[in-house]
């Protein structure tokens, strides 16, 4: 599984969590820090990421 953490999240997590999600990665790292949500997720969906976010907006998109 590959998760994509958002801009409202550490990149750090990205290193942390490297060993259990090795394919993951950061909003800041993918070139998405200053893009909108439905860019942000229109790009997980073509990139097959998990968005990880604190960011109720989400839910919305996904329903």
């Amino acid at each position: 599984m590959k998760l994509l953490f958002d801009q409202n999240l550490s990149p750090s997590l990205v290193k942390q969590l490297a060993d259990l999600f090795p394919e993951s990665s950061h909003t800041e790292l993918v070139g998405l820090a200053k893009n909108g949500d439905r860019s942000i997720w229109q790009f997980c969906l073509k990139e097959g990421f998990v968005l990880v976010s604190k960011d109720n907006d989400f839910g919305f998109l996904a329903a």
